[in-house]
Protein backbone atom coordinates (compact mmCIF):
# COMPACT_ATOMS: atom_id res chain seq x y z
CA UNK A 1 0.00 0.00 0.00
CA UNK A 2 1.02 3.59 -0.56
CA UNK A 3 0.93 6.11 2.28
CA UNK A 4 0.60 9.88 1.98
CA UNK A 5 1.00 11.98 5.14
CA UNK A 6 -0.73 15.33 5.44
CA UNK A 7 0.46 18.51 7.19
CA UNK A 8 -2.19 17.87 9.86
CA UNK A 9 -0.68 15.43 12.35
CA UNK A 10 -1.90 11.83 12.06
CA UNK A 11 -4.05 12.40 8.93
CA UNK A 12 -3.01 9.73 6.43
CA UNK A 13 -4.15 8.79 2.92
CA UNK A 14 -3.88 5.09 2.19
CA UNK A 15 -3.97 3.62 -1.29
CA UNK A 16 -4.13 -0.16 -1.14
CA UNK A 17 -2.47 -2.43 -3.64
CA UNK A 18 -4.99 -3.60 -6.25
CA UNK A 19 -4.55 -6.92 -8.03
CA UNK A 20 -6.32 -6.60 -11.38
CA UNK A 21 -6.65 -8.87 -14.38
CA UNK A 22 -9.19 -9.55 -17.15
CA UNK A 23 -11.68 -10.88 -14.57
CA UNK A 24 -11.71 -7.75 -12.41
CA UNK A 25 -9.81 -6.78 -9.27
CA UNK A 26 -9.04 -7.77 -5.68
CA UNK A 27 -7.74 -5.70 -2.78
CA UNK A 28 -7.58 -5.73 0.99
CA UNK A 29 -9.67 -2.84 2.26
CA UNK A 30 -8.47 -3.26 5.85
CA UNK A 31 -5.84 -5.30 7.69
CA UNK A 32 -5.27 -4.55 11.38
CA UNK A 33 -1.70 -5.83 11.07
CA UNK A 34 -0.86 -3.64 8.05
CA UNK A 35 -2.54 -0.54 9.51
CA UNK A 36 -0.75 -1.01 12.86
CA UNK A 37 2.48 -0.80 10.87
CA UNK A 38 1.61 2.80 9.95
CA UNK A 39 0.40 3.73 13.43
CA UNK A 40 -3.34 3.07 13.10
CA UNK A 41 -4.04 0.76 16.03
CA UNK A 42 -7.67 1.55 16.82
CA UNK A 43 -10.22 -1.15 17.49
CA UNK A 44 -12.81 -0.40 14.80
CA UNK A 45 -16.35 -1.19 15.94
CA UNK A 46 -18.86 0.12 13.45
CA UNK A 47 -19.11 0.52 9.68
CA UNK A 48 -21.40 3.13 8.11
CA UNK A 49 -22.40 3.82 4.52
CA UNK A 50 -24.06 6.83 2.89
CA UNK A 51 -25.38 7.30 -0.63
CA UNK A 52 -25.39 10.84 -1.99
CA UNK A 53 -26.56 12.71 -5.03
CA UNK A 54 -24.02 14.85 -6.85
CA UNK A 55 -23.26 18.10 -4.95
CA UNK A 56 -24.56 16.81 -1.59
CA UNK A 57 -22.36 18.14 1.20
CA UNK A 58 -22.30 16.29 4.52
CA UNK A 59 -20.45 17.83 7.46
CA UNK A 60 -18.52 18.98 9.24
CA UNK A 61 -19.24 16.35 11.92
CA UNK A 62 -17.58 14.62 14.86
CA UNK A 63 -18.49 12.67 18.00
CA UNK A 64 -17.57 14.18 21.39
CA UNK A 65 -15.83 12.14 24.09
CA UNK A 66 -16.46 9.60 25.47
CA UNK A 67 -17.87 8.53 22.09
CA UNK A 68 -15.17 10.23 19.98
CA UNK A 69 -14.34 8.34 16.80
CA UNK A 70 -11.35 7.84 14.57
CA UNK A 71 -12.47 6.90 11.05
CA UNK A 72 -11.17 5.31 7.90
CA UNK A 73 -13.26 6.72 5.07
CA UNK A 74 -13.48 5.75 1.41
CA UNK A 75 -15.71 5.82 -1.65
CA UNK A 76 -16.89 2.54 -3.19
CA UNK A 77 -18.91 4.13 -6.03
CA UNK A 78 -18.25 7.57 -7.48
CA UNK A 79 -15.99 10.34 -6.21
CA UNK A 80 -15.98 12.77 -3.27
CA UNK A 81 -13.91 15.61 -1.94
CA UNK A 82 -13.19 14.77 1.67
CA UNK A 83 -12.37 17.45 4.26
CA UNK A 84 -10.93 17.18 7.77
CA UNK A 85 -10.52 20.07 10.23
CA UNK A 86 -8.21 19.89 13.25
CA UNK A 87 -10.25 20.75 16.37
CA UNK A 88 -7.73 19.60 18.99
CA UNK A 89 -7.11 22.39 21.52
CA UNK A 90 -3.42 23.18 21.75
CA UNK A 91 -2.64 21.62 18.37
CA UNK A 92 -0.30 23.75 16.23
CA UNK A 93 -2.72 23.14 13.33
CA UNK A 94 -5.96 23.89 15.26
CA UNK A 95 -8.59 25.26 12.86
CA UNK A 96 -6.66 24.20 9.76
CA UNK A 97 -8.05 21.77 7.22
CA UNK A 98 -6.91 19.26 4.64
CA UNK A 99 -8.72 17.87 1.61
CA UNK A 100 -8.44 14.61 -0.28
CA UNK A 101 -10.23 13.40 -3.39
CA UNK A 102 -11.52 9.90 -2.66
CA UNK A 103 -12.26 7.87 -5.78
CA UNK A 104 -13.84 4.46 -6.22
CA UNK A 105 -11.53 3.78 -9.15
CA UNK A 106 -8.42 4.60 -7.12
CA UNK A 107 -9.73 2.78 -3.96
CA UNK A 108 -7.93 5.27 -1.71
CA UNK A 109 -8.88 5.85 1.92
CA UNK A 110 -8.35 8.64 4.43
CA UNK A 111 -7.64 8.08 8.10
CA UNK A 112 -9.41 10.73 10.21
CA UNK A 113 -8.03 10.79 13.77
CA UNK A 114 -10.00 11.56 16.92
CA UNK A 115 -10.20 15.34 17.34
CA UNK A 116 -11.04 16.18 13.74
CA UNK A 117 -14.29 17.40 12.24
CA UNK A 118 -15.07 15.57 9.01
CA UNK A 119 -17.17 16.22 5.94
CA UNK A 120 -17.37 15.54 2.24
CA UNK A 121 -19.08 16.65 -0.94
CA UNK A 122 -20.20 14.09 -3.55
CA UNK A 123 -18.67 14.91 -6.92
CA UNK A 124 -20.64 12.28 -8.86
CA UNK A 125 -24.25 11.12 -8.83
CA UNK A 126 -24.87 8.12 -6.54
CA UNK A 127 -21.59 8.40 -4.65
CA UNK A 128 -21.38 5.66 -2.01
CA UNK A 129 -19.22 6.67 0.94
CA UNK A 130 -18.08 4.29 3.69
CA UNK A 131 -16.88 4.97 7.22
CA UNK A 132 -15.05 2.49 9.46
CA UNK A 133 -15.43 3.93 13.00
CA UNK A 134 -13.48 3.26 16.20
CA UNK A 135 -16.47 3.89 18.45
CA UNK A 136 -20.22 3.51 18.34
CA UNK A 137 -22.43 6.39 17.24
CA UNK A 138 -24.11 8.25 20.10
CA UNK A 139 -26.74 10.90 19.28
CA UNK A 140 -26.05 12.95 22.43
CA UNK A 141 -22.36 13.16 21.45
CA UNK A 142 -22.93 14.68 18.00
CA UNK A 143 -20.96 17.80 17.23
CA UNK A 144 -20.09 19.87 14.23
CA UNK A 145 -18.78 23.02 12.62
CA UNK A 146 -20.42 25.20 9.99
CA UNK A 147 -19.32 23.92 6.58
CA UNK A 148 -18.97 27.42 5.05
CA UNK A 149 -17.40 29.25 8.01
CA UNK A 150 -15.32 32.07 6.45
CA UNK A 151 -12.70 31.61 9.20
CA UNK A 152 -12.05 28.08 7.92
CA UNK A 153 -12.06 29.17 4.26
CA UNK A 154 -12.69 25.68 2.89
CA UNK A 155 -12.87 25.48 -0.90
CA UNK A 156 -15.43 22.73 -1.43
CA UNK A 157 -15.03 22.95 -5.21
CA UNK A 158 -18.72 23.61 -5.91
CA UNK A 159 -20.92 26.70 -5.69
CA UNK A 160 -24.34 25.50 -4.51
CA UNK A 161 -24.12 22.32 -2.45
CA UNK A 162 -27.16 20.48 -1.11
CA UNK A 163 -26.80 20.76 2.67
CA UNK A 164 -29.10 19.50 5.41
CA UNK A 165 -30.95 22.00 7.60
CA UNK A 166 -29.04 20.60 10.58
CA UNK A 167 -25.67 21.30 8.93
CA UNK A 168 -26.68 24.89 8.04
CA UNK A 169 -26.94 25.89 11.72
CA UNK A 170 -23.76 24.39 13.17
CA UNK A 171 -21.43 26.78 15.05
CA UNK A 172 -18.52 28.64 13.48
CA UNK A 173 -14.98 28.05 14.73
CA UNK A 174 -15.20 31.31 16.73
CA UNK A 175 -18.40 30.12 18.46
CA UNK A 176 -17.04 26.64 19.08
CA UNK A 177 -15.52 25.26 22.28
CA UNK A 178 -13.59 22.11 21.48
CA UNK A 179 -14.12 19.04 23.67
CA UNK A 180 -10.72 17.66 22.53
Amino acid sequence: MQIKNYPLADVVEITPRVFADERGAFLETFSAKEYAGIGITHNFMQDNLSVSKKDVLRGLHFQKPPFAQAKIVSVVVGKAQDVVVDIRRGSPTYGQYATCILEAEKRNQLFVPVGFAHGFVALEEGTIFTYKCSNYYNKESEGGLLWNDPALGIDWGIENPLVSEKDEVLPTLAEFESPF
